[in-house]
């Protein structure tokens, strides 16, 4: 009894801590496929049709590229991620725009994940897990009107 007493501590926060790893690493994973996913929209001119209930105009493509995201790490999010700083830039059209034809778009955003068992978050800064993903692409050869 007192061996299982001395140990069953130590057992348990092994357990919790491989399931809070485990969980970091399918939230990071997830991001970065979602990031990679939306550079690939990104890339191919196209966006949303429609119009963005939020504004009450016709959506954009950078819009409807961080709505992409959004969606694509929909599972990240259900696990406690937060996304924040997204930002969408090119390199002949600079920061806040996906680019024309042949340009290369970067997709970046910053993710925190808070850590759920008390013990394992002490090590890290708040208690959370941040980390940054991006992508870049070139994009295909689409007609220049579809970069609005």
């Amino acid at each position: 009894m007192v061996e299982f007493a001395i140990v069953i501590p130590i057992f348990l926060l092994l357990v919790f801590g491989i399931m809070e790893f485990a969980r970091l690493f399918f939230v990071q994973d997830n991001v970065e496929r979602a990031v990679a996913a939306t550079a690939r929209y990104a890339s191919i001119g196209t966006h949303e049709s429609g119009t963005d209930p939020s504004t009450g105009k016709p959506y954009t493509r950078v819009k409807s590229i961080t709505d992409y995201l959004q969606q694509q790490a929909s599972e990240a999010k259900a696990l406690g991620a937060s996304l924040s700083n997204i930002q969408i830039s090119s390199t002949y059209g600079g920061a806040g725009t996906a680019g024309g034809p042949q340009d290369i778009a970067t997709i970046s955003l910053t993710v925190t994940v808070p850590l759920w068992t008390p013990l394992i978050s002490r090590g890290f800064p708040n208690g959370q897990y941040t980390f940054t993903s991006s992508a870049s692409t070139k994009n295909e050869p689409f007609p220049p009107n579809q970069a609005n």
